[in-house]
This record gives C-alpha cells, structure tokens and sequence, in this order.
C-alpha cells in the first residue's frame, strides 16, 4: 500500500489518457464536492459528458469554479485528462495565486489495460484519441517536467493495483495570511 500526504487545503491534479481510471480513483479518494470533472460539466451543459463541441464552455467553468475553491481554501481535484503542459500551467497558477500547493497524481498505465477498461465503459472513446493521451503522458512522465512544471508533489501508478492500493493522509496546510 502507498500512501502519500496531501496537504489540506490544495490543488490535486490528475494526469491521464481517457480510460485509464482517474475518475475511479478521485471517487474512491476524494469528497464528490471537492471533484471538479470536465466530463461531468460537458454533462451538465449539454446533457452528454462526451459532447465535445462543449468543451470550451466546460473548461471555462472548471478553471473558474477551480480558482473560487482554491481562493477559499478548499481542497479541489481536478478530473480531466491534463495531459498537456498548456492545460496543466494555468491549474498550478491558481494554486499559487491561493498560496496553496500542487499535486499531480499521473496513471501511467498501460496501454492494453487503458484499452480494456476503456472498452468497458458506458463512454468509449476512440483509440486514437487514447493513443493520443497515452503519447502525451509517456512524454510527461519520461521528461521528468511535472516537478519543473510547479508541482510540489509528483505520484505516478503505472498500474491499477498501484491506483487501488493508494491512500491518501490529508494534511492541514497553512496558508499565507
């Protein structure tokens, strides 16, 4: 079993392909109410979480809603792929306007088992679009930039025993003041 620290209040941003379980996990870890979800705000604006055409909208209000928690101090996760650096910068920035820190948890996760879970969901998304995540996070994780990124903390599960057998000990952080 891993546990690691997570500083209470703080950012927690998880990192991985479409699939490869970051939902299952932040449900499992986490409060509904501290989980901010992309695809449960394309759902809730347009009745569809895979309803990409709303993305924009949903991405808008998740770095709002984001930043307001973070301001008042509420520990927030981040449910989305955020495999991209351009997507990560702005989530650390809020952190850090709040004085707050920043975790990243990466499922690194092969590509079989992303595959087969994916295969499972009521919401399958397209191979190449996994394919696409799955390169993004290879890149992440093998160039070592989460840490120069701004992330105080780094966890990377490359499997999903490693995702199951997690625990998280919160922390209280002091915030500047």
């Amino acid at each position: 079993m891993v546990a690691i620290v997570v500083p209470d209040p703080s950012l927690v941003v998880l990192i991985g392909a479409a699939g490869a379980g970051k939902s299952t996990l932040a449900a499992r870890l986490f409060a509904a109410d501290e989980i901010v979800s992309s695809d449960a705000l394309r759902a809730l604006i347009s009745g569809d979480e895979a309803d990409q055409r709303v993305s924009g909208v949903a991405f808008r209000i998740l770095h709002r809603t984001v930043g307001r928690r973070l301001a008042l101090g509420q520990l927030t996760v981040v449910d989305a792929t955020n495999t991209g650096a351009t997507v990560r910068r702005p989530l650390i920035a809020r952190a850090r306007a709040a004085g707050l820190p920043a975790t990243a948890i990466v499922l690194d996760i092969e590509r079989s088992t992303v595959a087969r879970q994916n295969a499972g969901r009521s919401r399958v998304v397209d191979d190449e679009v996994i394919d696409r995540h799955l390169a993004a996070v290879r890149r992440t994780v093998d160039g070592d930039v989460l840490g120069p990124e701004g992330f105080d903390q780094v966890v990377v599960l490359r499997s999903p025993a490693d995702a199951l057998a997690l625990t998280i000990e919160r922390r209280a952080t002091l915030r500047p003041g």
